[in-house]
């Protein structure tokens, strides 16, 4: 295993747990000794991990409310040299989580920003789902407001590539009810729950039949959650347009003389 060496001047992004402390890097933990700082999404959260494996560090907040204003200050820290590492609460960093902004602010001023790889939520899920993974679409979390969610979801009733969503299991019954009303209670569907954690949970079954499984387990009502749905499958006597176009043979009328 090669010695993990920090280059100045570099704003690394660290993939940390999503539950179980095993799964961080050795590189990660190295990483996040030697940098000169951590922007962390809540210092309070990333205190416990850094605890947890004795790193003592200088960190920063850097969150959803004030990272337009901190991509200033790092950018700053790093032309002067400085090395600094950015974490989230949990898994990689941007995805859909704080950190796009800081990310492309330092790019567009030529700073070096690197990749420590890990965990991921949306990608633990999906690799244990058993839902095509030749192709997929993640699409963030789900709005929470059940109008809003049920547009969204219209709006992929199409989608042939395999779905992936972050959603708050408080709101899985109500979700779940907006998939059978726009997708279909037929429509496959994964559940992710408190992955890598104790309890972790992961549930598969058609949306009609997951809604009632909810709805007699409350225990299944807590945590974290990915939501994964299988894509749509066109109807073997379907015929697209372009199918129908290419078989339809357009010429100008005859002209009667």
């Amino acid at each position: 295993m090669s010695e993990t060496t920090i280059t100045p001047a570099t704003l690394y992004i660290v993939a940390t747990p999503i539950g179980n402390l095993g799964d961080i890097s050795q590189r990660a933990i190295d990483v996040l000794t030697q940098v000169d700082i951590i922007a962390c999404e809540d210092t309070r959260h990333t205190g416990k991990l850094l605890s947890a494996f004795s790193i003592k560090n200088k960190t920063m907040s850097l969150h959803d409310h004030n990272e337009r204003q901190r991509q200033e200050q790092v950018a700053a820290l790093l032309q002067e040299g400085k090395s600094i590492a950015l974490v989230s609460d949990a898994g990689t960093p941007l995805i859909s989580d704080p950190g796009f902004h800081l990310v492309r602010h330092c790019r567009s001023l030529g700073l070096k920003v690197s990749p420590v790889p890990g965990a991921c939520a949306a990608i633990s899920a999906l690799s244990v789902a058993g839902l095509p993974t030749d192709r997929f679409s993640f699409e963030g979390f789900l709005p929470s407001k059940s109008g809003a969610r049920q547009a969204t979801l219209t709006a992929l009733a199409n989608e042939q590539r395999t779905m992936v969503f972050y959603d708050a299991p408080r709101r899985a019954i109500d979700t779940v009810k907006d998939i059978v009303t726009t997708l279909g209670g037929e429509r496959y569907i994964v559940i992710a729950r408190e992955l890598t954690k104790t309890f972790e949970t992961i549930h598969s079954d058609t949306a009609e039949n997951l809604q009632a499984w909810l709805e007699q387990d409350p225990n299944q009502l807590k945590g974290e959650m990915v939501l994964i749905i299988e894509g749509y499958k066109a109807v073997e006597n379907e015929i697209s347009a372009e199918v129908i176009l290419s078989l339809i043979h357009i010429s100008e009328p005859t002209r009667p003389y």
